[in-house]
């Protein structure tokens, strides 16, 4: 039985390079960096005092006001990203045929933000100015719900919340809707809006954060250089709009790339820490090109996980040259976390929409900062300037706490 094909034919973005797809794309092409110096709380007693913040949302351009008080922010820039994909898509208001059209979408913690406000007025205030939305404001599945309820989406329904990986295997889950026939449509993606005090001083304490750029926020986020400190923690939203490719072009829709290949594993060795012999990050890229009937020399280009700590840039390393052998030398391979940080569970959906992007106008995103060669790692990590190529394959990888790995395989679309 053939499957169904999945192409991809809406995104929408809300980025620390901007809250719209020209200003994420142009950012990232002009190798600009979306690193700042913390705005959102008073930074000053922690070690590491920058972020990739958000600068330019405005909820209440795609939200009702009373809404958005009952809402954590990482499901109002999901709610926001779904509608531009949805509207980029050249989708209505409302789908045509609802039953028809689901949601896969993640949150590596949720609204956190909100839940935290309110512990906070508890303990200050009294039980009396709790928010009867301080519980239901920070579930996991809000983003799902806010997304279903606003563009009538009563398909199936999945929420995921793998870390790090999170926003590449909701995509991955949202292609497995389509093949298996529960759906024509889906709104996929991934969000994450966790900048805060806690948050913060809890990777710090991981000594996961870089502390020796806080005069030099642009230059903190270096992935695969010698002189990388650890990931910047930053905030975000990525949404997709799937179809089968029967459906998209029954209804004439534009459609970016086909999603060829999807594929998790887990490593099943330590809650933070990765396995030295990248076991988990080899199986499900082998399993990605697998699902996707794809050769690793026919890989044009490798959108990395790239978060810029010691260990996982080097596993990543590892793990390219043991499924790609010595072509891996051979594929430019960046990081797009070296402009707009690592924003949890809505990076895996931001580098698969920058993917899109890269074999739809054939322009590969750098890797900024890398300044210094690290002689362990010696692949073509795109330096500092953005590459035109003739890309027709590409490969995203995503790899998170808890040992959680995801990948997905892009194709340029084909009749």
């Amino acid at each position: 039985m053939n499957r169904p094909r999945v192409v991809v034919t809406g995104i929408g973005a809300i980025t620390p390079l901007g809250a719209s797809i020209p200003q994420f794309w142009g950012g990232l092409v002009a190798g600009a960096s979306g690193i700042r110096n913390i705005t959102r709380f008073d930074a000053s007693g922690l070690p590491c005092q920058i972020a990739g913040e958000i600068p330019d949302f405005n909820a209440e351009d795609y939200i009702e006001r009373k809404e958005i008080r009952r809402m954590g922010l990482n499901a109002q820039i999901a709610l926001a990203a779904a509608v531009q994909a949805a509207r980029d898509a050249g989708l209505p208001e409302t789908m045509p045929d609802p039953e028809r059209a689901g949601i896969a979408f993640g949150t590596g913690m949720g609204g956190l933000d909100i839940i935290d406000l309110n512990v906070q007025i508890l303990r200050t205030k009294g039980f009396e100015r709790v928010s009867p939305f301080a519980l239901p404001g920070g579930i996991p599945n809000l983003a799902a719900f806010a997304i279903s309820q606003r563009l009538k989406l009563i398909g199936p329904s999945i929420t995921i919340a793998t870390a790090c990986a999170t926003g590449t295997q909701a995509i991955g889950e949202g292609v497995e809707l389509i093949r298996r026939g529960s759906a024509d449509l889906v709104i996929t993606g991934g969000t994450e809006a966790l900048i805060s005090d806690l948050a913060i001083a809890g990777f710090a304490a991981m000594r996961a954060l870089p502390v020796n750029y806080n005069h030099s926020p642009t230059r903190a986020s270096r992935p695969f250089d010698l002189n990388r400190e650890g990931f910047v923690f930053s905030e975000g939203a990525g949404a997709l709009v799937l179809e089968s490719l029967e459906h998209a072009e029954r209804r004439g829709a534009r459609i970016y790339v086909e999603i060829a290949g999807q594929a998790s594993s887990a490593d099943g060795y330590h809650l933070a820490a990765l396995d030295p012999e990248a076991a988990g990050p080899i199986r499900a890229m082998h399993w990605a090109l697998q699902d996707a009937a794809v050769s690793p020399d026919e890989v044009d280009y490798i959108n990395a996980h790239g978060t810029s700590t010691k260990i996982n840039d080097f596993t990543e390393t590892r793990a390219i040259k043991a499924v790609f052998g010595e072509r891996a030398y051979r594929i430019p391979i960046s990081s797009t976390k070296s402009m707009i940080g690592h924003a949890m569970g809505g990076a895996g959906a931001l580098e698969i929409i920058a993917s899109v992007l890269t074999l739809y106008h054939g322009q590969i995103p750098p890797t900024i900062n890398y300044e210094t060669p690290d002689p362990d790692l010696d692949l073509d990590y795109v330096p500092n300037e953005t590459r035109w190529a003739n890309l027709h394959v590409i490969l995203k990888n995503s790899f998170g706490l808890g040992g959680q790995n995801a990948c997905l395989v892009l194709k340029g679309y084909q009749n």
